[in-house]
């Protein structure tokens, strides 16, 4: 074959907003299993070959109604790929907006997408026709194909966007125009594009709890190398496993998660037919053999009361990540469940998790250690590295990194070749590195920095403790005081008392001085689609 210039993309919207070589970030990739070719294009490498590692026949994709093989979906990829190319006229490097929620037609939509050389811009379902309209003006995409129980929103944002000429539902079997039916009448076996590793193959839109949502850009080489680090040498799945999540795939967290690792490991997934709920969440895992499960702090602590007493099945892995996961929900799951999390924490820029520790591995209060290919470390407002158990901003280095699309921001993100996502953190001496909070969210009141994470931790440990959020509120003597927003259970009165009893047991529990000195009660906490706690928004209030 002969191998393609970077210009195997023809349209050059993105390769050409790409930030300025001094504001890339210095990608690694010093492990043998990081060494790609220049020509690779991921879906090729995840399905097509799967054949050669005898997986055909195996289980990829799983529902209530039907089951589909490796061989399957390599066979409707392929015809979606037709449809995309032949009938609706996409080109490499068209961008192409998907709009649909968990399941196996959007799974499908995507690899077919990527296959044929565009660029995926997945789309969380509860957006708006505003959001979807800043996402269209952003990404500049010609053609959409959307779940046709939500084109209503789609089509509002369409209506002042002449550059969206074309909108395809992906699952109305009875439409003539859908992508199902257009499919079916289409051949396999399409050759997939001959892309360039560093041709861009998706487009993540950040979920947005600091304000605008930026639109972060990752290649075939990022995907694949993502792959090789995390899901290899932390998640460690097989071809037996069987994955269920509720992280959106327009999430990379849930793309990693529950499509793209457990492609690369042979495993399937399960996609439900409505969104989970907690209790949904548990039954799902004992009805179909789930394995491995992958949702927020919030979710696996609502998820506790039904893993008591309904078991977790055969669940072996339980990941955490979207959040700061509180000491508290992980050994309330692991009472729950008998399981021990597997926490990690990654970013969207970077499309997965970059520290992370299992089994043996995990010490209690920490998120982990680098994950192998990665550097991290922990440095001051200069970028030089602190003192271990000083606490300070994390940087990180690997092989991926954040590449914003024609954003002013990526200048904050990217200094010196090092990623710094905005996380305050400590690192110990034995290298385990210990959430603090988003950097902008440390609360520095009488000269003491204090954590909101700790401080919600400590909340959550009080039997009335549903829900917290911990902020900094500006103050006149103190420069901050701690405030927290507590969602109590059922059963418990928000009054004066129950206040003063939470205060008293934060002190309690952590240093005095860390206590919130305002206490809220609320009956929910704003938080993103992806359930990432808002904190800005509760400053706002």
């Amino acid at each position: 074959m002969t191998v393609p210039t970077p210009t195997a993309q023809a349209d050059r919207f993105v390769h050409d907003r790409l930030p300025p070589n001094d504001q890339l970030p210095q990608m690694r990739y010093e492990w043998p299993e990081l060494q790609f070719p220049p020509a690779l294009n991921a879906v090729e490498e995840l399905l097509d070959k799967a054949a050669a590692k005898g997986w055909n026949g195996r289980p990829m994709l799983r529902s209530s109604k039907i089951v589909l093989t490796y061989q399957d979906v390599r066979d409707r990829v392929d015809r979606i790929c037709r449809v995309l190319v032949d009938d609706l006229g996409m080109a490499p490097g068209n961008r192409v907006l998907l709009r649909g929620g968990n399941s196996i037609g959007m799974a499908l939509a995507w690899l077919a997408v990527v296959k044929a050389g565009g660029i995926a811009v997945a789309t969380m379902p509860l957006l708006r026709a505003r959001e979807l309209g800043d996402i269209i003006d952003k990404a500049q995409p010609t053609l959409a194909l959307c779940d046709a129980k939500l084109l209503d929103e789609l089509e509002l944002a369409r209506k002042e966007r002449p550059v969206l000429r074309v909108v395809v539902p992906f699952n109305a079997p009875n439409e003539p125009g859908s992508l199902a039916v257009r499919a079916a009448a289409k051949d396999g076996d399409f050759p997939p594009c001959p892309t360039a590793a560093d041709d861009v193959a998706l487009m993540a839109f950040t979920s947005g709890t600091t304000g605008k949502p930026k639109a972060a850009i990752h290649t075939h080489r990022d995907v694949m190398a993502a792959c090789e680090a995390w899901p290899r040498h932390v998640l460690r799945a097989t071809p037996e496993d069987i994955v269920v999540g509720s992280p959106p795939l327009a999430f990379t967290f849930g793309l990693g998660g529950l499509l793209v690792f457990p492609m690369w490991s042979g495993s399937s997934v399960y996609f439900p037919d409505a969104p989970y709920t907690p209790e949904a969440m548990v039954r799902t895992i004992n009805e179909v053999g789930a394995t491995i499960c992958y949702t927020a702090p919030t979710f696996y602590r609502q998820m506790a009361p039904f893993a008591r007493e309904h078991g977790v099945g055969k669940l072996r892995v339980s990941v955490s990540a979207g959040e700061g996961l509180p000491d508290a929900t992980r050994q309330l799951w692991k009472q729950a469940s008998g399981l021990e999390m597997l926490d990690g924490i990654g970013a969207t820029e970077m499309f997965h998790i970059f520290i992370s520790s299992a089994g043996a591995e995990v010490r209690r209060g920490a998120i982990g250690k680098a994950v192998p290919g990665y550097t991290a470390k922990v440095v001051d407002d200069a970028g030089n590295e602190v003192a271990r158990g000083t606490i300070g901003k994390l940087a990180v280095i690997g092989p991926t990194g954040c590449k914003y699309l024609d954003d002013a921001r990526q200048a904050s993100y990217v200094k010196g070749g090092w990623n710094y996502p905005g996380d305050a953190f400590m690192q110990d001496a034995d290298g385990y590195f210990f959430y603090q909070a988003r950097a902008d969210d440390m609360i520095i009141t009488s000269g003491y920095n204090v954590g909101g994470p700790e401080v919600e931790d400590a909340l959550l440990k009080h039997p009335a403790v549903q829900e917290c959020g911990v902020i900094g509120k500006p103050d006149d003597e103190r420069g901050m005081i701690v405030k927290a927003f507590c969602v109590l259970r059922a059963g418990h009165a928000g009054d004066p008392a129950l206040a003063k009893e939470l205060q008293e047991h934060v002190k309690a529990m952590i240093a005095p001085y860390k206590y919130p000195r305002e206490i809220a009660f609320v009956s929910v906490l704003p938080r993103t689609e992806t359930g990432k706690l808002q904190r800005f928004r509760l400053r706002e209030l």
